[in-house]
């Protein structure tokens, strides 16, 4: 009896990690789709990461503004040449259906602070609301 409860606990264990990590991965994947999309400017592989309700909420000159995510990216994403920036995934927690990310984007001046939230939907990871922050670069002191 003994032996069977030990190897069902390891059972579950090993089911429960390997959940999680595919799910990581998965997370993962979908702020690359982001951070890529952002990056190269193309819009069609951005929007994989997002619902299609997903909301964008910050602080513009002092005053709170919400947005519909892809709408907002619509508008402003030109095709063009590759973006000068540096992209990192600070960390992902996930706890069940639900998880969020801090992302960093660093430009030459100023660098992006994001805080993703996602969602599991139909076995599919995605972004369901975004907030940031802009942090501008100190610049050296002329003398």
């Amino acid at each position: 009896m003994k032996r069977l409860f030990t190897l069902l606990l390891l059972f579950t264990v090993t089911t429960t990690i390997n959940a999680q990590s595919s799910d990581y991965a998965l997370v993962e994947k979908a702020v690359q789709y982001y951070l890529e999309g952002g990056t190269n400017n193309d819009f069609e592989t951005l929007k994989k990461a997002f619902h299609k309700t997903a909301t964008m909420r910050y602080i513009k000159k002092g005053s709170y503004t919400e947005v519909n995510a892809l709408e907002f990216f619509e508008k402003v994403m030109k095709p063009g040449p590759k973006q000068n920036r540096k992209t990192n995934i600070d960390y992902i927690n996930i706890t069940g259906h639900a998880a969020n990310a801090k992302l960093e984007i660093e430009y030459p001046g100023f660098t992006f602070i994001d805080y993703m939230n996602l969602l599991k939907i139909d076995g599919e990871w995605k972004v369901v609301s975004k907030i940031f922050y802009k942090k501008v670069k100190d610049t050296p002191a002329k003398k």
